[in-house]
């Protein structure tokens, strides 16, 4: 190594910088041997500027032993940051990139002997294949309270590797204040810095229109970004800062920003080059307008901004469970996004913040990010965990992912052959090196080169018609060097349904389309509104529908051969019976259906799975049937075991010959339940049946009376002149029955279950109003002693 660039000279780096302060403490922690440690700053403050060459000054010093220094990696969560974060440090050093410091992303790399910017995917890919990260001393993982996936799944896996080497530092740096969580996790000690920030005016500026509608994003309201944007500009020298969710936002807001007569505007994503991306990034003494993704909102220093003009939107891949899809959402920022964008306008100087929605709306948004883990696809994820070696359970993670977003994942990876069981497979250890999701990649591996444009369209973000977009020339290339030779021609619905054979849709109505997962889905790209079938590369989701963003044009024949098709017999009910077609399908897509006859077996699974959704409330009762369930309900309740649970008992057990019935071409209304709940009784606790819950009450007049147990209690309706000498009310299994008094016309005069309390005040009430309409009735002033009678006064 070039003693001339052994150092860092951090006095030249810094220019009073905020975490300055924290340097002399974290150089003592430093010294005294490699630890945890996570690094509270927020955005602006310099922590991806200073601190990494700091530690490396500090390791390297102490680390006197080899003349081979350790390398200190630095990781951020945009590609578009960690290019830039190389590219400022290297200039405050005043070394060549490539030198002193370097940077490693997805198709573009530079190395550097110091300190390494990389995204944590990279990162992740050389840990699988060498675990213990050799010739590193040290990983800073930057924006951590981002909560990305992959760096959650790299912070676990360094965590552990920390436990198991003693010459490594593990770093995460944060820019909100939820240093424990990460600390508790990483058993490390927190530094922190605070950021000064100047006065912000802060003001909300709703459209007229809504953000948000049935396509997206609403035009008119980026266009009231750009109205918003056009007047602060105007009446100040200062540039501005504009939040959008994604490129297409960005396009418009430019293209309507230079329609009002600015020339300095320039975009800012991930999907520009590296020159385009220093226009946005480079200071300027001349007033500019970006026009950014959140990219800018934590990972990365835009200079000279004193004006932040925000959507409040930010866009997210989301797994919709129900739909077995993953796509793009677009939704509210956290109120945590929200105010790191604000900071944005006050590093500089006094700022002014446009809010482009209401502040009932800030109110309603999420107070923080919410981990990507818990609804994004994990199938990249799972690949990677086998090859590690371990379960999700068994890694110290922030948060668990979900279990069916987890089994899910496998589902995928059994399909395409990259697990066995639990275990990774060669075709999996494969797929696990590739710089490719594993979907995309085991379609790279079936179509060898020729797929290569495909994928590089795909594994960015896809619009429109697939097969006439262009990507970057040097992400084909690098695509095809990873490919094998190809040997059967492929077409770009091939590709891109090899990849995803579950979103290849069927045209059903006019721009819908049916998906083999079963997903409706609408399609806006008009190039591709006359294909009867698609391979659909990318989703966009919102709240109720599902909209195709990419797609490719693919022959039914090849659709067809992708999803797999089946034949089956599908039973099911139809007005009270068990009917049943041959159906032909490729997944949920019907291609032909014919009516067949079911046999047992195919009808019994019918009736299983009509039961599993309605339960009992699939069959008739006849009133005699009913009233027995009802009083076996009562007893269960009320005394338990070994009185069964109606609703909770295994219908296969108790309804076996019922089912059977249905299953030989029965119909439901010739059912007759009450054998089969007979069936339920306990024996010999049944002969006790009649003690628990009767189904009649003898009444003082000598007449019983049915007992009503629908309500969950007895119940009796029965005429005030019957109970009179009644003084209290009757117990089953503890409890009081109800009764209903009715007139001598059966009409209701008294609800109660305390007769006592009823001769003793209501009655009299109840005598003085009925007595005059029903005088050939008993009403004695003493119910007490008077005899119960269901007849009148001369036939009494």
């Amino acid at each position: 190594m070039n003693p001339k660039i052994s150092k860092f000279l951090i006095d030249r780096i810094s220019t009073s910088l905020p975490v300055e302060i924290m340097l002399p403490d974290l150089h003592k922690a430093l010294s005294a041997g490699p630890g945890n440690f996570v690094i509270q700053a927020p955005p602006g403050t310099g922590k991806t500027t200073l601190l990494p060459p700091f530690v490396a000054n500090v390791i390297h010093a102490s680390d006197i032993e080899h003349p081979a220094k350790p390398k200190i990696i630095v990781t951020a969560p945009r590609r578009v940051a960690v290019r830039a974060a190389a590219r400022r440090l290297a200039v405050l050093d005043g070394s060549p990139l490539g030198t002193k410091v370097g940077f490693s992303v997805r198709g573009d790399h530079i190395s550097g002997s110091h300190v390494q910017f990389m995204t944590p995917g990279v990162l992740i890919r050389q840990l699988l294949n060498d675990p213990e990260l050799p010739g590193v001393g040290a990983v800073i993982i930057d924006e951590v309270h981002e909560r990305q996936l992959d760096s959650d799944l790299l912070l676990g896996m360094l965590t552990e590797l920390s436990q198991l080497r003693d010459d490594f530092s593990l770093i995460a740096m944060s820019a909100t204040l939820d240093s424990d969580k990460f600390a508790d996790l990483m058993d490390a000690e927190i530094f922190s810095a605070e950021a000064p920030i100047f006065p912000l005016d802060i003001s909300y500026a709703p459209a007229p229109t809504p953000r948000l509608g049935a396509r997206g994003v609403d035009w008119a309201f980026l266009d009231h970004i750009a109205q918003q944007t056009h007047a602060a500009v105007t009446r100040s020298d200062h540039s501005a800062l504009v939040f959008v969710p994604g490129v297409g936002e960005i396009e418009r807001v430019v293209n309507k920003l230079k329609s009002l007569g600015h020339d300095n505007v320039y975009p800012l994503h991930g999907r520009l080059t590296p020159g385009e991306q220093d226009l946005a990034l480079t200071p300027s003494a001349q007033q500019r307008i970006i026009v950014s993704t959140p990219v800018s909102e934590s990972s990365l220093t835009v200079p000279g901004v004193r004006i932040v003009v925000d959507s409040g939107l930010t866009r997210s891949p989301k797994r919709d469970a129900a739909r077995g899809m993953t796509g793009l959402i677009t939704s509210s920022c956290a109120q945590s996004s929200a105010t790191q964008r604000a900071g944005r306008a006050g590093r500089e100087g006094p700022g002014q913040v446009i809010r482009c929605y209401s502040e009932d709306d800030y109110s309603h948004f999420p107070r923080f990010i919410a981990p990507e883990i818990s609804s994004a696809d994990l199938t990249q994820t799972a690949l990677w965990l086998a090859k590690w070696g371990t379960q999700p359970a068994d890694l110290p993670l922030l948060d668990q992912p979900p279990h069916a977003a987890w089994e899910a994942a496998h589902e995928i990876l059994h399909h395409i052959g990259a697990l066995e069981g639990d275990a990774i497979t060669p075709l999996g250890h494969r797929l696990s090196t590739l710089p490719l999701a594993p979907q995309l990649a085991t379609s790279l591996l079936r179509f060898g080169e020729q797929a290569a444009k495909v994928l590089a369209v795909v594994s960015g973000t896809p619009q429109g018609d697939v097969e006439k977009q262009q990507p970057a020339k040097q992400e084909v290339a690098r695509l095809r060097r990873l490919a094998p030779p190809s040997s059967v021609p492929a077409t770009a619905g091939q590709i891109v349904g090899a990849a995803f054979p579950q979103l290849i849709g069927k045209k059903i109505d006019n721009g819908e389309y049916l998906l083999a997962s079963g997903t409706r889905a609408r399609l806006i790209d008009t190039d591709l509104k006359d294909a009867p079938w698609l391979a659909v590369a990318a989703i966009n989701r919102s709240h109720n529908s599902a909209i195709i963003r990419a797609a490719a044009r693919i022959s039914e024949a090849h659709a067809l051969e992708l999803i797999g098709v089946t034949e089956e017999t599908r039973a099911f009910f139809v007005e009270e019976k068990v009917q049943a077609r041959r159906v032909k399908a490729a997944g949920a897509i019907e291609l032909s259906s014919t009516p067949t006859k079911p046999n047992p077996t195919e009808a019994a699974e019918a009736i299983a799975e009509a039961l599993s959704h309605g339960g009992l409330d699939l069959f008739h009762f006849s009133d005699k049937a009913a009233f027995l369930r009802d009083r076996l309900r009562f007893v269960h309740h009320h005394r338990n075991q070994p009185w069964p649970d109606v609703d909770a008992a295994d219908p296969h057990l108790w309804l076996a010959q019922e089912i059977d019935a249905l299953s030989h071409g029965a119909r439901l209304n010739s059912i007759d339940m009450y054998p089969a709940l007979q069936r339920l009784l306990p024996w010999p606790a049944a002969s006790n049946f009649d003690e628990f819950a009767p189904a009649h009450l003898i009444v003082p007049s000598g007449h019983q009376h049915r007992l009503d147990y629908s309500s969950g209690r007895p119940v009796v309706k029965v005429k005030l002149q019957e109970c009179f000498g009644l003084e209290e009310s009757p117990r089953f299994c503890g409890i009081p029955v109800q009764f209903h008094l009715l007139s001598p016309a059966g009409r209701p005069l008294a609800l109660t279950d305390d007769l006592r309390s009823f001769w003793a005040g209501p009655y009299n009430q109840v005598r003085a109003e009925m007595r005059g309409r029903y005088p050939k009735h008993p009403w004695p002033e003493d119910p007490w002693t008077a005899p119960a009678t269901a007849r009148t006064k001369n036939r009494s």
